[in-house]
């Protein structure tokens, strides 16, 4: 499932390329003609993101809400002025990696707008609109420059703005929005909870965006044994957790994928990003030394998901 990085980087790019756009919005596969006709033909006014929800906004009221799940993404494409990652989602055939499949419009999967050079002269002058739809497509996004298709979503729904505000109370703090008294919200809220630190990241009532990855590697980072409870954390701890979470899905943002060593543990280019399998200290790193002592990281299941830990770092 695509984590909160990934739903943030959504948000700004359907700001970056739709926003103040009139748009013809159709549903393809007919799931949600319903909704597609109650915002077709509207000025889309703002993308915003909270953890893994997406809330596409519209100038006479509705709200396009989208929850990817496990299977859920987004693809885009359109002439040399529509500017964006060609697709965003749920990488299907390989779970959780954030390798992101290839799209249209000749640009590459997976980075970010501000980052891409424009496709040549020659893809301006052939685009003349978006392509038949091609398999399941639940909603189809149109503007003057380009198009968005999504297929797999959990969650696609056009609703009212206070069902939105709904939405929102049901999530914790967002790290990646850390409004004011976020981090102490967060740091109050598992001071309360007997449950393993490692089950309350997960739970989106408590921090929103943060899977699977950032899981393990955080609770490494911080040198926290996953089955600690929530009420065994210091404030200050609790805090700390907060602020690297925050800090790590920003660089989410920025980079386009999960990467949380420095780069003393990368052997590429210097200044290039790393190679997958130097990414993480222990995500998928299962009986390989850990990189700070060796000791060879564990794997275990806990709310029916893969943990990843070191036993002798994470002791605390």
């Amino acid at each position: 499932m695509p984590e909160g990085h990934s739903v943030h980087r959504l948000a700004r790019q359907f700001g970056d390329v739709f926003e103040g756009e009139r748009l013809k919005v159709s549903s393809p596969q007919g799931r949600f003609a319903p909704g597609a006709a109650l915002l077709d033909g509207h000025v889309m006014t703002a993308a915003t993101a909270h953890g893994k929800h997406l809330f596409l906004e519209f100038e006479h009221g509705p709200v396009l809400h989208v929850h990817l799940g496990l299977y859920g993404a987004w693809n885009f494409g359109g002439d040399a002025t529509f500017r964006g990652a060609s697709s965003i989602g749920a990488p299907r055939k390989v779970g959780e990696r954030e390798v992101y499949d290839d799209g249209a419009a000749g640009m590459p999967a997976g980075e970010p707008a501000a980052d891409l050079p424009a496709p040549p002269a020659a893809a301006a002058a052939a685009y003349t609109g978006p392509p038949a739809p091609v398999g399941a497509v639940r909603v189809r996004l149109v503007g003057a420059h380009g198009w968005a298709d999504l297929r797999g979503a959990t969650t696609c729904a056009a609703i009212t703005g206070a069902e939105a505000a709904a939405v929102l109370t049901r999530l914790g703090p967002d790290p990646l929005r850390n409004l004011p008294g976020d981090r102490d919200a967060f740091a109050a809220t598992l001071a309360g909870k007997r449950t393993p630190v490692a089950s309350l990241l997960m739970d989106q009532k408590v921090i929103a965006g943060v899977g699977n990855v950032y899981r393990a590697e955080l609770l490494f980072r911080q040198r926290l044994n996953p089955w600690l409870p929530g009420s065994g954390l210091s404030a200050e701890a609790a805090r700390l957790l907060w602020d690297d979470a925050a800090a790590m899905m920003s660089d989410g943002v920025r980079d386009g994928r999960i990467i949380t060593t420095p780069p003393q543990y990368w052997d590429g280019v210097p200044g290039m990003l790393p190679d997958p399998e130097e990414a993480h200290f222990v995500y998928r790193r299962h009986g390989l030394d850990c990189r700070e002592c060796g000791t060879p990281v564990a794997l275990t299941e806990l709310g029916a998901r893969k943990l990843y830990w070191c036993p002798q770092c994470q002791q605390a």
